[in-house]
C-alpha cells in the first residue's frame, strides 16, 4: 500500500474520511459483516499520533481495563512531568519508582527498553509513516514486549494504515467465532479466509468486529 510522510498524517485522515463511504459499501458486500454495520451505525474511528507516548501508552494498557489503565497511564504522564512524554523524561524515573505507580515489573521493562531504543535511535519513529506495514512491524518488535499485536494497533490507530488485519486479537476472533456462527474461535487461516472479501479496508471492519461485541 502507499506511504506517507509524517507532516502528511492530517492530509492522510482526511481522505480517509472522504473516501470511507465507499469503503463502507464495499464491506456491505459481506452480508454478515452488512448486519453488523447496520447494527453499530457510523464509522467512528479515533486516532492518536505516531509517536513515542502512544506506544508508551499501548503498553500500560496491555491487559487491563481502560479504566484502570488510564489512571496508572495518567500517573505516569504526572511523574514524568512533561507535557508530551520523551525518552529522556521516562529513563529520568527510577524503575522502583515506576513501579509504585502501579506499573508490573514487565512493563516497568518494556517502556524503559523502548525508551533506551528511542533514544539511542534504533527506533525512529519519524521514520515509520514511510515504511510499509511489515516494515513497520518489524522495527517496532524488535524492542523486547512489542508484540505484533501492539505493533499493529499502532499501524491501525497511529498510522492509519487501512487494511490491517489482527489475527491474534482476541476480540476480533470473539466476534467472528459470534457472526459467523463458528463452533471454536477462528484460527489465522480461518480468518483470512473470512477476510479476504474486505480488502483493502479490514481496519474498518475490525473496527466494526469490536463494536458488535460491545452491542451484544
Amino acid at each position: 500500500m502507499a506511504t506517507f510522510a509524517g507532516g502528511d498524517l492530517f492530509q492522510e485522515t482526511a481522505r480517509l474520511k472522504t473516501i470511507m463511504p465507499s469503503a463502507i459499501q464495499h464491506l456491505k458486500k459481506d452480508p454478515v459483516l452488512g448486519e453488523i454495520i447496520r447494527r453499530v451505525g457510523p464509522l467512528k474511528m479515533d486516532y492518536d499520533e505516531p509517536v513515542f507516548e502512544t506506544l508508551v501508552r499501548s503498553i500500560v494498557y496491555q491487559q487491563l481495563s481502560g479504566r484502570v489503565a488510564s489512571v496508572i497511564f495518567g500517573r505516569l504522564q504526572e511523574a514524568v512531568g512533561e507535557e508530551t512524554l520523551t525518552p529522556a523524561g521516562i529513563l529520568r524515573l527510577r524503575t522502583e519508582r515506576m513501579r509504585r505507580l502501579g506499573l508490573s515489573g514487565q512493563k516497568t521493562l518494556y517502556i524503559r527498553e523502548l525508551a533506551k531504543h528511542t533514544k539511542k535511535g534504533s527506533v525512529v519513529f519519524e521514520e515509520l509513516p514511510g515504511l510499509g506495514d511489515d516494515e513497520v512491524i518489524g522495527h517496532l518488535t524488535r524492542v523486547k514486549g512489542i508484540g505484533v499485536w501492539t505493533a499493529q494497533m499502532f499501524l491501525m490507530f497511529a498510522l492509519r494504515r487501512p487494511d490491517v488485519l489482527p489475527v491474534g486479537d482476541l476480540g476480533i476472533r470473539t466476534a467472528m467465532k459470534n457472526a459467523w456462527g463458528l463452533d471454536e474461535l477462528p484460527k489465522p487461516a480461518e480468518m483470512q479466509r473470512i477476510a479476504a472479501a474486505w480488502k483493502p479496508w479490514s481496519t474498518a471492519a475490525c473496527w466494526y468486529l469490536w463494536r458488535s461485541l460491545e452491542n451484544d
